[in-house]
C-alpha cells in the first residue's frame, strides 16, 4: 500500500474522516494512548533526570502491530491526534513506538472534524511540537511521583488501599474546607418584613429596607402599621444594558450543562466528545472564547436572516484564561445553520445548549429599564423597596440567558404597573417572617469546577476525572442531598387591623445534589494538610500549572521543575514514614444516661463507627449515610445502638433491620434489602418489611449461600456470575483463583478492606 496513513485517536473519528478522504488515504485509530508509564513501580529514573520509563499500554500490542504494518507501506504517516498537549504527546509516542523517521512522520491538527478542516490540516503538516510534549511529560511525571510516594504514606498511617493525587487532593481540600466553614457557621435569626400592595387590581410585593433582630421589634412595627397610609415615594428609572455571555470554553460548558441540564461533568465531556467526533461541534477541550472569522460570518448571516439585522452584533471575546494551552477556538457548532441534530436525548440537549450560546454571543445587547420604587408609610421612617426590570429591546435574550449558581444573586425579568410619586396605595397584608442566615453553600460539580478554574488549579480537561476520582473511585466525597436542620419559628401577619401569630418550621442548610465529604475524605485531607502542606497549598498548585505553561512555551526545562520539587518532597515522605505517628480518629460524644457508659465515635478498618463501653461487653454501630465523626451527636449515636432490630419472621426466616455504612437495610437470610429513602429502620413494621422482601425476591435471581459469618455481617455467596462477598449492604468481588468455600472470616475482611463495593447501589464506588 503506497499512499498516506492518517492515525487518529478514536475509531468513530477514523470512520468519519475516512469518509471525507479518497483512496489515497488510509485512516486508522490508535484508540487513545499506546504507551505510558508502567503500571507497576515508579517507572521514573529519579537518578538520571527523572526520565520516564515508558511501556506499551496493556491491550495495545495488536493495534501497534497493525499500525506498524500499515506505516511500513505508507509514503508518509500523518499523526492526527487531538489538538492539545495530550494529543501532541500521543503523536510523539506513536512516532517513537512505530519507529518512524523524522521525514516520514508529520503532525496535523484540526479544531473540528469537518471535510474542509481536515483537508486544510492535511495540506499544512508540521513537526511535532516537543515543547508541548515536554509539558505533558512534566505533568505525568510529577503526578506519578506525588501519587506513588504519598499513597503508601496513607496506607501506613490511615488505611490500606487509599490514594492521593497532586490536584485531586487539593480539590478534596476545597470540599473539606467548605464543610468546615459550614460547621463553624452560627445561624442568626432576624425578621424580614414584606408587604403586598394593591395597584390597579395587581398585587406588588415590597421588602422593608431593614430587618428586625427580635419578634418584639417586628411585632411593634406591625402594631405601628395598623391603619397606616401608604404612598409612593421615589420612582427611579435607569436605562441598563445586558450583555451576552461568551461562547463556551471547556469549563463554562461543564458549569452550564450542570446548571441547566443537570449533567454530571463526566457526562458533559463524554457527550461533547461524541458530538466532536461526529463533526457537529469544534474541539471540546479549550480555554479560548475566540471564534473563527468563518464562524463570525455564518453567525451574522443566520441572525440577520432569522431575527433581523438589528439583532446582529458580531464580537470577539477576550480569553480570560492565563496561558491558555488550547487557545484554538471556543466550543461551537461546526455549522451554525444546523439548529438541531439527530442523536441521543443527551446529545441533542447539549448540542442545543452549545448552539444557543454561540449564536447568542453574536447577538445585540439587551436594553432594559431598571425601576426602583420606595413605598412610604405615615407611621414609620422605614420604607418598602420594590425593584423591577423591563425589557425595552430583548436582543440576545430572545434566544438565551445564562444560568446562575445558587450562591449568586439571581436576576429576574419582571414588570411593574405604572407608579407615580405621591400615589396612594392600599396595603393588602404585611408579613414578618423569621429567617435564619444561611451557611455558605456546599460545592456542586459546577461550582467546584468554577472554583478550581478561579484558583487556576488543574486544567478544565481534567476536572471530570478529578471529580470522578473523589466520588466514584475513592469514596472521599459523595454527591447527595443534605436535609438541613429544622427549627420552629414564630411569624407574624397583619391583615386589616388584626395581627396573627403563625408557628412553622424553618430549615437551615438544606441542599440538593452537592458534594459531601465523607469521614475518609476528611481524615485524608486533614492528614495531608498537616504533613504535606505544600502539596495541599492552593497557590503552589496554581504555580505549578503556570510552570507547565512555561515548559509548553519553551521557557522552562521540564526536568528542572521536577528536580526543584522532588528533593524536599521526597525527604518529607521519608520523615513521615518513620515518625512513629499514626492517624487515630476518636471523639468522645458523652455518656449514655441509660447505663452510664461512654460513647465514642471512631474510624476503623471498615469505616466510621460508634462504640459504647470499652470492656468485653462493648457494643458497636456503623455510622449512617450522611453522618460524620466530627459532627454526630450523642442522641444520634444512641439511636444507632437500637439496631440491629429483630422485626419478626417471614416464612420461618428472621427479618432484621440494620443500618450499615451506606444506609438502612433489611437482613433476610442471606439477602440484604435496601430500605427506601426516608424509612426509619427503628419503626418499620413487619407488614411493611414483608412487602419489601417479596418485591425484592420477585426481581432478584436465586443465590446460594456458601458460608456465613453473622457476627461480622459477612456472607459468601455463589451468584449468577460467580462467588462474591456480601457485607453491610455491599457486594465485594472475590479475586480469581480463590476457593470461595475455603474463605475464613479474616480472609473475607481482608478482601473487603482492599476493595470497593459493587452493584447498582454502589457502582459509584467501583474501582476503575
Amino acid at each position: 500500500m503506497a499512499g498516506k496513513l492518517v492515525i487518529v485517536e478514536s475509531p468513530h473519528k477514523a470512520k468519519q474522516i475516512q469518509g471525507y478522504l479518497g483512496n489515497e488515504y488510509t485512516v486508522r485509530a490508535s484508540q487513545g494512548h499506546v504507551r505510558d508509564l508502567q503500571e507497576k513501580g515508579l517507572s521514573i529514573d529519579v537518578d538520571h533526570g527523572f526520565n520516564p520509563e515508558y511501556a506499551v499500554s496493556p491491550g495495545k500490542e495488536k493495534i501497534i502491530r497493525e499500525l506498524k504494518a500499515l506505516a511500513g507501506k505508507a509514503d508518509v504517516v500523518l499523526l492526527a491526534s487531538d489538538p492539545d498537549r495530550e494529543g501532541e504527546a500521543i503523536a510523539w509516542h506513536l512516532k517513537e513506538v512505530l519507529g518512524l523517521d523524522e521525514s516520514k512522520a508529520r503532525r496535523v491538527s484540526y479544531n473540528e472534524v469537518t471535510k474542509s478542516a481536515i483537508e486544510a490540516a492535511l495540506a499544512n503538516p508540521r513537526d511535532i511540537d516537543m515543547d508541548l510534549v515536554k509539558a505533558q511529560t512534566a505533568r505525568r511525571v510529577l503526578d506519578r511521583l506525588v501519587g506513588f510516594e504519598l499513597s503508601p504514606v496513607l496506607w501506613r498511617k490511615i488505611r490500606k488501599g487509599l490514594s492521593a493525587g497532586r490536584v485531586q487532593s487539593v480539590a478534596l481540600r476545597l470540599v473539606v474546607d467548605r464543610e468546615r466553614e459550614i460547621a463553624a457557621f452560627v445561624p442568626e435569626a432576624s425578621y424580614r418584613v414584606e408587604a403586598v400592595f394593591d395597584v390597579e387590581g395587581n398585587g406588588i410585593k415590597g421588602t422593608l429596607n431593614t430587618r428586625f433582630g427580635s419578634i418584639e421589634e417586628a411585632g411593634k412595627f406591625l402594631e405601628d402599621s395598623i391603619g397606616a397610609t401608604y404612598s409612593v415615594g421615589d420612582v427611579e428609572k435607569k436605562d441598563g444594558v445586558r450583555y451576552p455571555a461568551p461562547p463556551f470554553t471547556t469549563s463554562t460548558l461543564q458549569q452550564e450543562a450542570a446548571r441547566k441540564l443537570h449533567f454530571p461533568v463526566s457526562m458533559t465531556m463524554r457527550v461533547a466528545q461524541a458530538l466532536y467526533e461526529r463533526g457537529l461541534i469544534t474541539y471540546m477541550r479549550t480555554d479560548s472564547t475566540n471564534l473563527s472569522t468563518l464562524a463570525l460570518g455564518t453567525a451574522k448571516k443566520f441572525i440577520c436572516d432569522n431575527f433581523g439585522t438589528e439583532y446582529s452584533h458580531p464580537r470577539q471575546f477576550k480569553t480570560k484564561a492565563k496561558g491558555a494551552q488550547e487557545a484554538h477556538e471556543a466550543i461551537r457548532p461546526t455549522y451554525i445553520e444546523n439548529t438541531g441534530i439527530e442523536g441521543t436525548d443527551q446529545e441533542q440537549k447539549l448540542y442545543n445548549l452549545i448552539w444557543k450560546r454561540t449564536v447568542a454571543s453574536q447577538m445585540a445587547d439587551a436594553k432594559v429599564v431598571n425601576t426602583n420604587v420606595k413605598i412610604l408609610s405615615d407611621r414609620r421612617v422605614e420604607f418598602y423597596a420594590v425593584q423591577a426590570m423591563d425589557v425595552v429591546f430583548d436582543g440576545f435574550l430572545k434566544l438565551y440567558m445564562e444560568s446562575r449558581d445558587d450562591d449568586e444573586a439571581s436576576e429576574e425579568l419582571s414588570s411593574l404597573p405604572a407608579l407615580s410619586e405621591g400615589q396612594k396605595l392600599d396595603c393588602i397584608s404585611v408579613n414578618a417572617d423569621c429567617k435564619y442566615s444561611q451557611p455558605p453553600y456546599r460545592y456542586s460539580q459546577a461550582t467546584l469546577v468554577k472554583k478550581l478554574e478561579e484558583l487556576e488549579i488543574g486544567r478544565p480537561s481534567t476536572y471530570a476525572t478529578i471529580i470522578d476520582t473523589l466520588t466514584k473511585v475513592r469514596g472521599y466525597v459523595e454527591q447527595g442531598d443534605k436535609e438541613g436542620r429544622k427549627v420552629e419559628v414564630e411569624n407574624l401577619c397583619l391583615k386589616g387591623d388584626a395581627i396573627k401569630s403563625v408557628r412553622k418550621k424553618e430549615v437551615i442548610g438544606a441542599e440538593k445534589g452537592k458534594l459531601l465529604p465523607q469521614d475518609l475524605g476528611l481524615i485524608v485531607a486533614d492528614y495531608l494538610v498537616e504533613n504535606f502542606s505544600t502539596i495541599l497549598d492552593y497557590g503552589f498548585t496554581a504555580a505549578v500549572e503556570k510552570d507547565f505553561d512555561k515548559i509548553a512555551e519553551g521557557k522552562l526545562v521540564w526536568n528542572d521543575l521536577i528536580s526543584g520539587f522532588y528533593g524536599h518532597f521526597h525527604k518529607r515522605v521519608e520523615e513521615t514514614m518513620t515518625d512513629g505517628k499514626f492517624n487515630h480518629v476518636s471523639r468522645e460524644l458523652g455518656v449514655d444516661p441509660a447505663d452510664g457508659r461512654m460513647v465514642v465515635a471512631k474510624f476503623g478498618q471498615f469505616g466510621p463507627y460508634v462504640q459504647k463501653g470499652d470492656g468485653d461487653d462493648r457494643v458497636f454501630a456503623s455510622l449512617a449515610k450522611g453522618q460524620l465523626i466530627e459532627s454526630i451527636t450523642l442522641e444520634e449515636a444512641l439511636r444507632l445502638f437500637q439496631l440491629p432490630r429483630t422485626i419478626g419472621s417471614h416464612n420461618g426466616i428472621e427479618v432484621i433491620a440494620r443500618k450499615g455504612r451506606f444506609g438502612p437495610y433489611l437482613e433476610y437470610g442471606d439477602r440484604n434489602i435496601t430500605l427506601p429513602r426516608g424509612t426509619d429502620p427503628v419503626k418499620i413494621s413487619l407488614e411493611e418489611s414483608v412487602k419489601l422482601i417479596e418485591d425484592y425476591l420477585t426481581k432478584t435471581p436465586e443465590n446460594t449461600v456458601i458460608n456465613e459469618f453473622k457476627d461480622a455481617d459477612i456472607v459468601v455467596i455463589k451468584g449468577k456470575y460467580g462467588p462474591y462477598i456480601k457485607h453491610a449492604g455491599g457486594n465485594y468481588r472475590i479475586p480469581g483463583g480463590t476457593d470461595a468455600a475455603a474463605l475464613t472470616e479474616e480472609a473475607c475482611k481482608a478482601i473487603i478492606a482492599g476493595s470497593s463495593p459493587t452493584g447498582r447501589k454502589f457502582r459509584k464506588f467501583k474501582k476503575k
